[in-house]
């Protein structure tokens, strides 16, 4: 009996050795697999690191880039294009007007009416629609008889109100978030889709025409009167409010910028047609690139899976289409080089399905056991995974947006340093301590990545603060804006009237 039990006791002592020494092989490989995950955030962070002296870099770039651009045709990356806005909307405007506008993941109609004092502006209706998919690979045709369509029925709806019945022709902007080359306030021929837009037969065709036409076939009283940035409707808008507002950004599905410049500094435009000696010049920065961009692997991937490969380099880099893919691309990395994620789910691999609004949710789950982290990882086929892996994708959102932000806030500082508002006594020189120097200055911004998204709003302004440092970056001004570039396209529309009016008095 006893010989039995000293048996017992030694096998049994055998399979806890053997049971103790795979739980500690499976703790020594879960251990080897997340260092390997450490290493590649590691990496990831010292990638997109964005330290004070390259983003100070960037702005030179920048600033360089914008003068080169204003020389001549083709002279920079920045396209620096001509918008034929000389006369931004001052609150005297009136009359009843509509907007347009069509951006990157939306389309919006507006009715505004003015009553010659900016405490005056009512907005009298609104509609806010997303853009059908099917719509960015169509015709050009189907795309604006959609508009046209949407049009109708917007108009349908003001019934007895009509401004037909006045006999009179409704005055529409057509707000166009893609880069256009302008050759009047309403007219202007298509560069390039951008945004995920791929509808090959417009490029080269005036797309104030294009809606023209589409409105004309269906009989609508409507005149196309302007075809406006959205970067310019917000700068009209905001110069509405606050005639201390210089320059817009659009942060949003894309991005870009535009701003009030000298005439005379307009080299490539010999007789510039303007009274006020300055006109709006819509940047295209999306475009902007330089050795001092953060350039990883990951953007390299993204770019050449894009619709635009080699194109919009900086855009890739801070625009809200993008921002969700680059997690993404994070996230997949970090499945293939180690099963923290578990089996790779067909659904991770698909190309710009994280959205950057399920980014944000993700940054900004404050709840302990993060929870909407999961939730979305769950609708990317990843599942079940522990709270430490959570935290690492907090991380990664995090790390991604603040490279954004602080790019954002690189380019903002750029176009203060070429107008001589970044607290230099001019540009080339030294920082000037005279706080005389400094103007108020105040940035119009718009977007749904800006005004949704907190952390990225909270870097952006941190960077500013950096950049410029606080004494200048208190005269600095960023002011947000809701549905500004439609309502600023209206106002401009507006102001082209009231300039006309007084020119044939």
């Amino acid at each position: 009996m006893g010989r039995v039990v000293v048996i017992l006791t030694t096998a049994a002592a055998v399979v806890a050795c053997s049971v103790a020494t795979v739980m500690v092989r499976r703790r020594v490989k879960r251990r080897r697999k997340w260092r390997k995950v450490v290493g590649l955030l590691k990496e990831l962070e010292e990638s997109f690191e964005t330290p004070l002296g390259r983003l100070r870099q960037m702005v030179d770039a920048i600033a360089v880039e914008m003068q080169a651009g204003l020389v001549s045709e083709g002279g920079s990356k920045l396209k620096m294009l001509l918008t034929f806005v000389d006369d931004l909307p001052n609150g005297s405007e009136r009359g009843t007007y509509y907007a347009l506008h069509l951006g990157g993941s939306y389309f919006r109609i507006i009715r505004v009416h003015l009553g010659g004092q900016r405490s005056s502006l009512e907005v009298q209706d609104i509609e806010r629609h997303s853009i059908p998919t099917s719509l960015l690979n169509s015709t050009s045709e189907v795309l604006f008889d959609f508009l046209a369509s949407s049009l109708q029925r917007f108009i349908e709806k003001e019934g007895h109100e009509s401004i037909s019945s006045q006999d009179v022709k409704r005055e529409l902007a057509f707000t166009f978030s893609f880069p256009v080359k302008q050759t009047s306030l309403s007219s202007g021929v298509l560069i390039k889709w951008t945004k995920g837009f791929a509808i090959s037969e417009m490029a080269g065709e005036d797309i104030a025409e294009c809606l023209q036409g589409a409105v004309d076939r269906r009989g609508l009283d409507i005149h196309v009167a302007a075809l406006v940035n959205d970067t310019v409707g917000a700068l009209s808008y905001g110069h509405y409010h606050d005639p201390d507002t210089i320059a817009a950004v659009v942060f949003g599905t894309g991005s870009n910028a535009c701003y009030l410049e000298r005439t005379d500094a307009i080299i490539k435009c010999q007789n510039p047609r303007t009274t006020s000696g300055s006109m709006v010049v819509n940047m295209e920065w999306g475009n902007f690139w330089s050795s001092r961009l953060p350039r990883t692997s990951y953007d390299i991937e993204l770019d050449a899976e894009s619709l635009n490969s080699n194109d919009m380099g900086f855009e890739k880099m801070i625009g809200g289409m993008y921002l969700g893919d680059i997690v993404r691309r994070v996230i997949l990395r970090m499945s293939q080089e180690s099963d923290i994620f578990g089996p790779i789910s067909s659904i991770l691999s698909t190309p710009f399905v994280l959205r950057t609004n399920s980014v944000s949710a993700m940054h900004e789950d404050d709840t302990p056991e993060l929870h909407e982290v999961a939730t979305i990882l769950k609708h990317l086929g990843v599942s079940k995974v522990p709270l430490k892996v959570r935290k690492l994708v907090v991380k990664i959102c995090d790390v991604v947006t603040r490279r954004a932000a602080r790019l954002a806030a690189a380019g903002i500082s750029g176009i203060l340093k070429k107008l001589g508002r970044d607290g230099s006594v001019g540009e080339g020189r030294r920082r000037s301590s005279d706080k005389q120097m400094m103007r108020r200055t105040v940035v119009a911004v718009e977007g749904g990545l800006y005004s949704n998204y907190r952390m990225f709003r909270e870097y952006m302004d941190e960077a500013l603060r950096d950049i410029l440092g606080e004494d200048v970056a208190r005269q600095v001004v960023i002011k947000a804006m809701e549905d500004g570039s439609s309502i600023g396209s209206a106002l401009l529309l507006a102001s082209s009237h009231s300039v006309r009016t007084i020119s044939n008095i």
